[in-house]
């Protein structure tokens, strides 16, 4: 409850008129001034003058390389505006976050609609028409992919306003009701407007930690409560979710408004605010903007990429000169040096001792890499791509050389994980290395390389008439112009006051008089200080303003946990711009609150037309009483509309020189990039800085997990710049997600990689083959896939190399059972039973020796993740253990001795759902090394898939697949048949027979067979042993 007050006094008066109006001298377009005039006079400073020419922004001995790299990044921001203003195609016009129109799009969409209204598809044979045909396709299908979910969230809540989330069903609808803006933070991103909101559309608590709600870079749709996305609709931008804002009661939030022109501040507003809890644009928002941006620009390796030329020519810088260090993979001999070698011409057959340890398929991957403009290199689990990859970044980096002005070399990847275990193999090599983007969890090497620590630690990489003062001055300048503004709103400060009122032009000349004069009685002293005539004016119409939202309700149960708080962290890491952004907003803060509002009570709903009636009059105080409660409150509303409309006008000044704070920024990391060897980034980092990146002028770009990246984040990779593309990957294992279903498919193909498309019309690529991961028969199982392509290396038929799993009859088997599935509220998939199973198998395997690192569990649905992982936490003896429990779309690129994988479908449907897709199949059953346990229903798959149907013929065929575990007891040679989850009770980690070893206290150990040692489980029993003294033990 707030507070009461009592009805406010001159002794809490409001600052003058003078406050509330705008500055009058404020900085245009023109009026940018370079950081070494900061100490001209301040009204110098905001007069009006032509921009310095650009020889004042770089210090002379900075050299003509800076200053050309530096106009690189201004003209790639001024020609984004150029291309939007000059476009041919709607396209290209297109803004960067989806208007409220597109959104709302009355027209043309509703929850109903058909894929007619469509993009046009991905052309998966064959060549495009046109580099304007090719552009246009990625740009629209990506766009749409990331648009619709919101918009048919919008759709769905518009036809049913006033339903429950759980109304919704499987439909990923986020509600929050009750929203109202409760501040304003000038932050360095933009304008950010704080609301709180209720979770009654939910009817329950949620664990922010663990919830894909509202994720920052979240898109979000408002609209006002009496509207329902009828007519109404506000695009916003979640800024950042500290989790101690959000689990506040009411939890806070701060967004970012989509255009600067439309951000609100009238705190007595109730909005509804939706989003799409599966949809994420943020990751593509760059990638769109590039696609625009790459439409103006030339495209290198178009003749690959669009035309599908086959034959692949070597990059330009090296037609030049092929001469190249091959020392740091090849080893001299007396036959032959390796320091100078034309690779183009007399690339090395090495397999004696100057061999670099790759095999034959290895080495061809390492020409090709090494000697193709495009080089795309295909390697299937195990085959050593990065390791190929890290021999032709050590030959690649010994052939530049900075002095001589070669930039550094970009590489990147589809996820930060993987990024970071590429970056920590080049960190052996190559100490002048950053990151981009994002954060690193690897502490010791990655992390001091980010760019954030490295300009933490550099402190003269100013850039001399650069962006970056100018614009925060402009900033500070706007911002203290929005304050102004704002003043009236502030919870502080008290009544309207007339003046304001008249000028804005909502009380005449006349009415402001006949306040002052109209009533002798209104002059009078409390404590020598006189009330204002508004105040007499208003005296008992009015009352406190109540306070906007009440808290939830914490007797609702908490909903289900969507991820692990290390999955959230990484989702939110991959797309945050730099470590100072990622947690909070930071910025200027303003409070923004009603303090007293007129009484409308019983007798009192005045409507507007009766308010303007009387605001006819010219004399107020003639206006009776009853009235002036509802006059108050309509000038308020007035007031606000006309605040807003100037405060959105310098909003969109602030967000102006947001931009050109950002081009200062990357002015100022530049200096820092400059100086690398080797700039490493995630492709939605690289979509983030392609201006920045563009300006160093790369000519070799390497992208590892190319199978698994969609098209255009590939494409926009292709800056001028750009000589040489390596693509490392394996179409056949992850592909890349849609977030709209039916895009995946024919007829859009979204999900066909760049990678895959180039293989598939048969560009030029070489193919890894040989294995050094799994035992042979578990690689047997890929025998579906990629047929005999590929081979084992000696090292894994090895039982010393690859041992076999203690208390295992098997290494490798699958367990089959018809136990049935269900849902849970998300509609993801689990079958309890099975998770029993393996469940216990899991302790099993723990009992007999295997390290719980050292195993993994997989599962194709998150549903069933969550299950096994609250049940491996349950087993009172294994409290403070961390699990691997992991979904197969999330174990792409990692391994492990024991995979244990959890299938879950069993229906009388007999579908098994995408687990009939090979990609995921092929992830599936090739990450372990030494053991691989498969839970499920072997029919049912069979049914239901070509690929299980082969991999279940192959297990049986072998007698390793059966309704019953075997497990074998080293201690009695014996083998045991366990068919459920109760029969893992009966066991203790051994056989059914007793154990019956003598311990030390004289005493038969009293158990069942057991693995572990008797000094764990002490003898309760009474000791009868006498000691030498005489007395009982």
């Amino acid at each position: 409850m707030r507070q009461a007050r009592s009805v406010p006094t001159a002794n809490a008066r409001p600052a003058p008129l003078a406050q509330f109006s705008a500055p009058s001298q404020e900085l245009s377009d023109g009026d940018w001034e370079s950081d070494d005039q900061i100490n001209a006079h301040l009204p110098e400073r905001l007069g009006s003058r032509p921009p310095p020419s650009f020889s004042q922004y770089v210090q002379p001995t900075a050299g003509r390389s800076i200053a050309s790299q530096i106009a690189s990044i201004r003209e790639y921001f001024e020609h984004a505006d150029d291309t939007i203003a000059v476009a041919t195609s709607d396209w290209q016009r297109r803004p960067e976050i989806p208007s409220s129109e597109e959104i709302l799009n009355l027209n043309h969409y509703s929850s109903e609609q058909n894929m007619d209204t469509s993009p046009m598809g991905n052309l998966i044979d064959g060549p495009y028409e046109s580099k304007e045909h090719y552009l246009k396709t990625q740009y629209e299908l990506l766009r749409d992919d990331n648009v619709r979910p919101l918009r048919e969230v919008v759709a769905q809540v518009r036809e049913n306003p006033w339903a429950l989330e759980k109304a919704f069903d499987g439909s990923q609808v986020g509600i929050y009701e009750d929203v109202h803006i409760t501040g304003i933070t000038f932050a360095m991103k933009g304008v950010g407007v704080r609301v709180v909101f209720s979770l009654g559309r939910l009817g329950k608590r949620i664990n922010w930690e663990q919830s894909k709600r509202l994720r920052s870079g979240t898109m979000v749709a408002l609209t006002p409560r009496n509207d329902m996305f009828r007519t109404e609709c506000i695009v916003a931008v979640v800024a950042a979710r500290p989790l101690a804002d959000l689990e506040k009661n009411p939890p806070e939030l701060h967004l970012y408004f989509a255009r600067p022109h439309e951000v609100q501040i009238d705190p007595s507003i109730t909005w509804i605010m939706v989003e799409h809890r599966g949809s994420y644009f943020e990751g593509q928002k760059d990638t769109l903007c590039a696609l625009q941006k790459l439409s103006r620009e030339r495209f290198p390796l178009a003749e690959y990429l669009i035309d599908l030329e086959r034959k692949v020519d070597a990059p330009a810088y090296l037609q030049d000169n092929a001469v190249t260090d091959l020392t740091p993979i090849f080893r001299t001999t007396i036959q032959r040096s390796y320091d100078r070698v034309d690779i183009l011409h007399d690339w090395p057959q090495a397999h004696g001792p100057d061999s670099p340890g790759l095999d034959r398929t290895q080495q061809a991957a390492l020409e090709r890499m090494l000697t193709k403009r495009l080089a795309i290199v295909q390697g299937p689990p195990g085959t050593g791509k990065t390791h190929v990859s890290v021999c032709a970044l050590k030959i690649l980096l010994a052939k530049t050389n900075m002095r001589m002005g070669d930039p550094p070399i970009i590489v990147t990847c589809q996820t930060n994980h993987a990024l970071d275990q590429l970056l920590r193999h080049i960190a052996d090599f190559e100490p002048q290395f950053a990151r981009l983007g994002g954060q690193s969890k690897d502490f010791e090497v990655i992390r001091p390389r980010t760019l954030y620590e490295l300009k933490q630690r550099e402190k003269n990489y100013q850039v001399a008439g650069g962006y970056k003062g100018p614009a925060r001055r402009a900033m500070d300048a706007q911002t203290k112009a929005m304050e102004h503004i704002l003043a009236p709103l502030c919870p502080d400060g008290g009544l309207l006051r007339y003046p304001i009122l008249r000028e804005f032009g909502l009380l005449t000349e006349a009415q402001c008089d006949s306040l002052e004069k109209g009533d002798a009685d209104w002059v009078r002293h409390v404590n020598d200080e006189r009330i204002d005539p508004m105040e007499k004016w208003l005296e008992g119409q009015l009352t406190l303003a109540q306070r906007s939202i009440t808290p939830d309700n914490f007797a609702f149960e908490v909903e289900e946990p969507d991820l692990e708080f290390e999955q959230l962290k990484e989702m939110e890491a991959e797309n945050a711009i730099d470590d100072e952004d990622f947690e909070k907003i930071w910025g200027h803060k303003i409070e923004l609150g009603d303090q007293w509002v007129g009484k409308t009570g019983a007798g009192r709903n005045h409507d507007e037309a009766m308010v303007l009636k009387q605001l006819q009059q010219r004399n107020l105080w003639k206006i009776h009483p009853k009235f002036r409660g509802a006059i108050y409150n309509y000038l308020a509303k007035q007031l606000k509309l006309k605040l807003l409309e100037r405060f959105q006008v310098h909003s969109v000044r602030y967000q102006d020189a947001v931009k050109r704070w950002k081009i200062g920024k990357w002015e100022e990391d530049l200096l820092i990039l400059k100086s690398q060897r080797v700039i490493g980034m995630t492709t939605t980092g690289f979509s983030k800085y392609r201006g920045l990146v563009a300006a160093l002028k790369p000519k070799i770009i390497m992208l590892e997990e190319a199978g698994e990246i969609l098209e255009g984040p590939v494409a926009v990779t292709c800056i001028p710049s750009l000589d040489h593309l390596i693509l490392v990957g394996d179409h056949k294992q992850l592909r890349p997600n849609c977030q709209v279903q039916q895009y995946q498919d024919y007829p859009f193909h979204l999900n066909m990689s760049l990678f895959e498309r180039l293989v598939r019309n048969r560009v030029e690529f070489q193919m890894l083959r040989q294995q050094r991961r799994m035992i042979p028969e578990i690689r047997e199982l890929l025998r579906p896939i990629y047929g005999d392509l590929i081979k084992d290396h000696p090292d894994m038929k090895d039982p010393d190399v690859r041992p076999p799993i203690p208390g295992m009859e098997y290494k490798s088997f699958f367990f089959h059972h018809q136990w049935p599935e269900a849902y849970d509220q998300l509609s993801s998939v689990f079958n309890n039973k099975e998770a029993d199973m393996l469940v216990e198998f899991f302790f099993y395997l723990v009992l007999n020796g295997s390290p719980i690192e050292k195993i993994t569990v997989l599962t194709f649905y998150n549903g069933q993740r969550k299950l096994i992982l609250r049940k491996l936490r349950e087993n009172a003896s294994m409290k403070g253990e961390r699990f691997n429990v992991k979904t197969v779309d999330s174990y792409q690129g990692e391994e492990n001795d024991i995979v244990i994988l959890s299938m879950v479908r069993s229906n009388e449907q007999r579908t098994i759902g995408f687990l009939r897709t090979d990609n995921r199949v092929c992830v599936a059953l090739s990450r372990a090394r030494r053991g691989f346990y498969l839970f499920g229903n072997a029919e049912q798959l069979a049914e239901g898939s070509k690929t299980w149907r082969e991999v279940t013929n192959i297990m049986a065929s072998s007698n390793r697949l059966a309704e019953a575990l075997p497990i074998a007891c080293t201690q009695h040679d014996n083998e045991v048949l366990v068919q459920s989850p109760t029969d893992w009770r009966i066991l203790n980690g051994g056989c059914l027979e007793k154990c019956i070893t003598r311990l030390d206290c004289g005493h038969t150990c009293p158990l069942r067979c057991h693995p572990y040692p008797h000094e764990s489980k002490p003898c309760t029993q009474n000791c009868l042993r006498i000691l030498e003294c005489g007395h009982k033990c």
